[in-house]
């Protein structure tokens, strides 16, 4: 079968092939009266039309008006019968949109044009009149100036996420300001007849232009010569059937007899009178006896603003850093609950410390500090770093800040105190690790003892101001395991202040942390005043802001140098316990002429001499030489200490009726505020007790 003979008469070929300028069909002869059979070409069967559409006459050459490459309804993609982008009126577009839409015209930005929704949130327009007093909502965001700024430039500017109050309603508006062309009334068509009907150039603004039809709507300008009795020619030359002439009172003709109101009505429901002809077709057409003037002239320039309810998306995004802001405080107030809410202070240091949470998130870290007074006038000072952020890396600094402070009630060494957080560590969380420095200040040897478990060296700067770094041994982190710690010392004598410190505080992402701690040397040779003033004036120095990217602990401790009547509140007197039994009675001696000595009350004396006499009493019985009596007093407390070579260390223990012994640590426990022992560094031990003084200075 011949399928090239039978496609070419079916129906809707004669279109397709007119719509191909590489293909001219030369006109074909009718067919006979009567054939069953239409013709392959020239031809179109009324039987095949569209219902409710009117028959359209043949060109001579066989082809339907305006189907030509190049007419209307051969563009923008549409096919015969229906609507295409350049057939739709711009009114019935925008008069639909969700969005609010108004256009201005000119350097007071006039209103031409505002749609339902627009005049639904703020009210009817008048048109013609300044934005400036017409259009207050637009003036309160400051969209005067950005207008300005579109007009000149030519390109589109945006303004989000504005809040907005309406009549109707109240929210939150991106507005989108767009240059745009308004051509006034018989102006000629752009050559470019299909690009100008598109709506935009492509280096310039966007076009309202399209030419009101008959029924005032828009429509096609064929050639620049309007709506005349002269028909339209195709591009093939043939003379289009002629227009019928329009309506009374169109946009294209106004009436010649209507009388124009004097007074400006608002523009509402999509309407926009008095405008440039472009506005005119993209709006209704105005009511019967009412003309649309015309003007004459170069096109207009204006501004479309396109305002976008974001309402929901504004909302949405506060509720997010609403939820964001609290997830942030809990896990801050987290954090500074596992922290000391108060710092213990010792009698013979003056301790500071600050803690700032990095970054704007939720997951903080898991710096963490604290101050230990351990008896006897000894102070522990710890600071660490639980590698990671987040709640796991706060709950993990929790435990194992709390175990410190049960392993620091031992007075162990500095590096057994790190042994056992080493293994404690594993047992939290085999994957977390952490670094830790632990140090221990005694006043009677005026030295800080301290172990380092892959910490940051402490900063020490002397009473004449030298500045160094302790040079102790460091082990690996906290949870790594196999690993023996050792401790080191550092001279910290009256008027010395030490710093220790997180690495949040020196290390810096385009840096060597070297650098930061040369930096935080330097810094704490010019940082003077008490320990909280140094350890804002350290953060200060270093850098360290509210956005700052991690956490930081600063921990400043100084041991002050005492002079006048505070040297007096702070006493050592020491005896050396030699020979055999007659040391008892000398100890006892020696303590009440000390006791005396330092004006203490006849009730505190006589308690602080038997006390004294049970400890050494203790040593001559259970210990073996050196032994010794300390006494010291500070400001607050009386400390009574003897030291031993015997590292057994006493327990309180309740003594039968019959027993002789074991009585002397059960009364020291009863009249002392405080008691202990611990083992000493060379070997031997040390037993003390504490008494509390009265406010204000003894007397006796």
């Amino acid at each position: 079968m011949n399928f090239t003979r039978w496609s070419a008469r079916l129906p809707g070929t004669q279109r397709r092939t007119a719509a191909r300028p590489d293909r001219v069909t030369p006109p074909q002869p009718p067919s006979a009266a009567g054939s069953s059979v239409p013709a392959a070409r020239g031809e179109q069967p009324e039987a095949l039309a569209a219902p409710g559409a009117a028959s359209v006459p043949s060109a001579p050459d066989g082809t339907v008006p305006g189907s030509a490459a190049g007419a209307p309804g051969a563009s923008g993609g549409g096919t015969e019968g229906h609507p295409t982008v350049r057939g739709l009126a711009a009114q019935d577009v925008l008069g639909q949109v969700p969005g609010l839409v108004a256009v201005v015209h000119g350097p007071d930005h006039r209103i031409a044009y505002v749609n339902d929704a627009y005049a639904t949130v703020f009210g009817p327009r008048v048109p013609g009149a300044p934005a400036r007093d017409a259009l207050p909502e637009l003036a309160e965001l400051g969209l005067l100036p950005l207008m300005d700024q579109v007009l000149r430039s030519g390109k589109p500017r945006t303004l989000k996420a504005r809040r907005t109050e309406g009549l109707s309603r109240s929210g939150h508006y991106t507005y989108t300001c767009t240059p745009i062309e308004l051509a006034p009334a018989g102006a000629p068509e752009p050559p470019d007849e299909g690009k100008a009907h598109a709506g935009a150039d492509d280096d310039g603004p966007a076009r309202l232009d399209t030419k009101a039809g008959p029924d005032g709507q828009a429509g096609p300008d064929h050639g620049g010569h309007g709506n005349n009795d002269r028909g339209n020619h195709s591009s093939n030359g043939s003379q289009a059937p002629p227009t019928p002439p329009p309506a009374c009172g169109s946009a294209a003709d106004p009436a010649p007899h209507a009388e124009p109101q004097s007074e400006p009505q608002p523009v509402s429901e999509s309407t926009a009178y008095g405008t440039p002809a472009a506005v005119r077709t993209a709006t209704a057409a105005p009511p019967a006896g009412r003309p649309a003037p015309v003007l004459r002239g170069q096109p207009h320039r204006g501004v479309m603003i396109f305002a976008t309810d974001v309402t929901d998306q504004v909302e949405a995004a506060e509720r997010l850093r609403s939820s964001e802001r609290r997830q942030h405080e809990t896990a801050v107030t987290l954090q500074r609950s596992l922290l000391p809410q108060e710092l213990e202070q010792p009698d013979d240091l003056r301790v500071a410390a600050t803690y700032q949470p990095g970054g704007t998130d939720e997951a903080v870290g898991g710096d963490w500090y604290d101050v230990i007074t351990l008896g006897a006038g000894r102070t522990a000072l710890v600071i660490g770093d639980v590698m990671g952020r987040g709640v796991r890396a706060a709950a993990v600094m929790g435990q194992l800040r709390t175990a410190v402070r049960a392993y620091a009630r031992l007075d162990l060494p500095p590096h057994e105190i790190l042994q056992l957080l080493d293994g404690l560590a594993t047992e939290i969380d085999p994957n977390q690790i952490a670094t830790c420095a632990y140090a221990v200040h005694d006043p009677n040897e005026n030295r800080l003892v301290h172990a380092s478990a892959g910490h940051l060296p402490i900063i020490v700067r002397d009473a004449d101001g030298t500045v160094h770094r302790a040079a102790e041994p460091t082990g690996p982190p906290l949870g790594t395991g196999g690993w023996v710690h050792t401790s080191g010392s550092v001279p910290l004598g009256p008027g010395a202040t030490a710093v220790l410190y997180t690495d949040g505080l020196v290390e810096r992402r385009d840096a060597d942390i070297d650098d930061g701690i040369s930096a935080l040397e330097r810094a704490l040779a010019g940082a003077t005043g008490s320990p909280q003033v140094v350890c804002d004036r350290l953060i200060r120095a270093l850098g360290v802001t509210a956005d700052h990217d991690d956490d930081v602990a600063v921990l400043v401790l100084q041991h002050p140098a005492r002079t006048g009547h505070d040297a007096e509140l702070f006493h050592i007197a020491a005896l050396d316990l030699l020979g055999g039994v007659e040391a008892a009675p000398r100890a006892r001696a020696f303590a009440s002429g000390v006791l005396a000595s330092w004006r203490f009350s006849t009730e505190l004396h006589d308690l602080g001499v038997l006390a004294a006499s049970e400890l050494v009493a203790n040593s001559l019985q259970y210990g073996t030489p050196p032994m010794r009596l300390r006494l010291r007093r500070t400001d607050r407390r009386l400390i009574i200490e003897v030291t031993d070579g015997n590292d057994h260390l006493p327990r309180r223990r309740q003594a039968e009726p019959a027993d002789e012994a074991g009585r002397g640590i059960s009364i020291v426990a009863t009249i002392a505020s405080a008691w202990g022992a611990r083992r000493t560094p060379g070997g031997g031990k040390a037993v003390w007790c504490e008494f509390a003084l009265p406010p204000g200075r003894p007397s006796a």
